[in-house]
């Protein structure tokens, strides 16, 4: 590297100084300090609520600082509007899409834009986008329409529509969330790409062990204060990392003992259900669930996960097959029947789905079992006694709570997860439904949430596991089940990720076997 490209690197193209921001009752931002270099990938990290997102949505212009200064190339700057912080070169790739699915890619990336504005010559204009990804590695057909690609395509016309504007600083919120292992390896190939073109990158994540692998300096942020600022990425490890974020030391290396699993608790045949809009999202699943092993479902995000999750548990019809339970078909049949089963349910929605906002830490943990002794006596509630209930489970579950009468719509969403697991582990059930348990919630959270499945499958019960997180299923699960638009792909018993990986975009295990990409164990 010679003299001029390193003092480039160098560069500060961005400072922030003393940046505090306030919400009610709330201080997101305590006089944090920030820079990002000229050609660097810089990962901002911290827990659920630790200000990385406030931060980062004031430098695109979506919030104003209550004080503190935005340099840019030194010059101080105040952005009125996420169009000034465009202008000033810094574009934002939100974690969920924005764009048009029946437009097409050029489309997208011209939408909103001063020109042209009033006689398009769409084919010049996709000759432009075709350039634009090749200088950064970014290939997409600029004529298909949104709806056509996959997501790690869209991700690219969401990159290039910044990269349009001129963006020369991107910030990546959470930008692996919906991507499968194969379509991350491109996107920091990407990303790689860009930073050696000048390009500076800001890596908002909370998966350590893509930060280590991308990222040249790091900023951690808790409590709304800065625990490291641009300390250099070579060198730290995972256990560093998650200790600034969280204040004490987590364990990465789970004990898991060896898996001796009993009779089959579950048995799914040939399951078909439609989504929401009426299409097919289930399309003949079958598979077992036995006592004392973790079954873990790996797939991109839509394609046929929630679905199934809500068939099993009663919260959706499905339109053919059988739910064997006990020897007892329980498709078609309502929550309750899979409740009487032992069917327990920790939902993908918290909110909406897993608790009733308004209502108490107390009513929301006897909600399964209101009706039985002693909670209930006859038809009145015994108040007295599901405080009791409720007070075992605040302290069992770790439940950080003012009171156990604070409504649930008050709590973070780690200590949200926790009243919901308290709740559905508590009535030892014998079959559970675990949809992106760990989803949003910070390493320390992480950790206690996957101790307490492990628990429940030594218990003896029949867990399956539906993630997108891949290295935590293959921590967690005794055998993985692929899925792809909503049929199963095949089974991995040894989480070799390369094999999920290409069975998540759509290649099924048997035809992997005949091309030689794996080999049958």
């Amino acid at each position: 590297m010679n003299q001029s490209t390193e003092t480039l690197v160098k560069e500060n193209v961005i400072e922030m100084r003393g940046i505090t921001k306030r919400f009610p009752g709330v201080l997101a931002n305590d006089h944090v300090d920030f820079d990002l270099r000229s050609g660097e990938i810089h990962a901002l990290l911290g827990e659920n609520g630790a200000g990385k997102s406030t931060l980062m949505n004031i430098l695109a212009g979506l919030y104003k600082p209550d004080s503190g200064n935005i340099l840019i190339h030194g010059k101080s700057v105040a952005f009125a509007s996420p169009k000034d912080a465009i202008g000033a070169g810094i574009g934002m790739i939100h974690q969920h899409f924005m764009l048009v699915p029946s437009q097409t890619v050029t489309e997208n990336i011209l939408l909103g834009l001063n020109e042209p504005r009033f006689i398009m010559n769409l084919k010049m204009y996709d000759q432009n986008i075709v350039e634009l990804g090749e200088k950064y590695g970014l290939p997409v057909d600029p004529k298909a329409k949104i709806w056509q690609l996959s997501v790690g395509e869209q991700q690219r016309v969401e990159i290039l529509k910044m990269l349009y504007r001129g963006a020369e600083i991107l910030i990546m919120d959470e930008p692996t969330a919906v991507l499968a292992p194969q379509e991350i390896e491109i996107l920091f190939n990407t990303l790689h790409n860009m930073v050696g073109l000048g390009k500076s990158v800001i890596f908002i994540s909370h998966k350590l062990h893509e930060v280590e692998q991308i990222s040249d300096r790091l900023t951690v942020l808790r409590k709304g204060t800065v625990t490291a600022q641009g300390i250099e990425a070579k060198g730290v490890t995972r256990a560093d990392l998650a200790r600034l974020m969280v204040g004490r030391d987590i364990i990465f290396s789970l004990e898991k003992k060896p898996c001796n699993p009993g009779k089959p608790v579950i048995q799914v045949e040939n399951v078909h259900c439609l989504n929401d809009k009426g299409l097919n999202s289930v399309n003949g699943v079958s598979f077992e669930v036995r006592s004392g092993e973790i079954v873990g479902i790996a797939g991109v995000a839509g394609n046929g996960q929630k679905e199934l999750a809500d068939v099993l548990t009663g919260l959706r019809k499905c339109s053919q097959g059988k739910i064997i339970i006990q020897g007892d078909d329980i498709a078609n049949r309502n929550a309750k029947a899979g409740i009487r089963h032992g069917v327990s349910h920790i939902p993908e929605d918290r909110t909406h789905i897993g608790t009733a906002p308004n209502l108490s830490v107390t009513d929301n943990v006897i909600m399964k079992n209101y009706t039985k002794k002693p909670i209930s006596k006859g038809w009145m509630l015994d108040t007295p006694s599901a405080e009791i209930y409720a007070r075992e489970l605040k302290d069992v579950y770790d439940i950080i709570v003012p009171s156990i009468d604070t409504p649930v719509r008050l709590l973070s969403g780690g200590n949200l997860q926790r009243v919901i697991l308290a709740r559905e582990i508590s009535s030892e059930p014998t079959f559970l439904v675990a949809m992106q348990p760990t989803r949003g919630l910070d390493v320390g959270a992480i950790e206690g949430v996957q101790k307490l499945l492990l628990l429940q499958r030594d218990a003896g019960a029949a867990i399956l596991l539906i993630s997108e997180e891949l290295e935590e299923l293959i921590s967690l699960s005794d055998r993985i089940l692929v899925i792809y638009e909503g049929e199963i792909m095949g089974e991995v018993f040894d989480g070799n990720i390369d094999e999920i990986g290409l069975m998540m975009t759509g290649t099924r295990q048997n035809q992997l076997l005949k091309s030689g990409e794996i080999h049958e164990i």
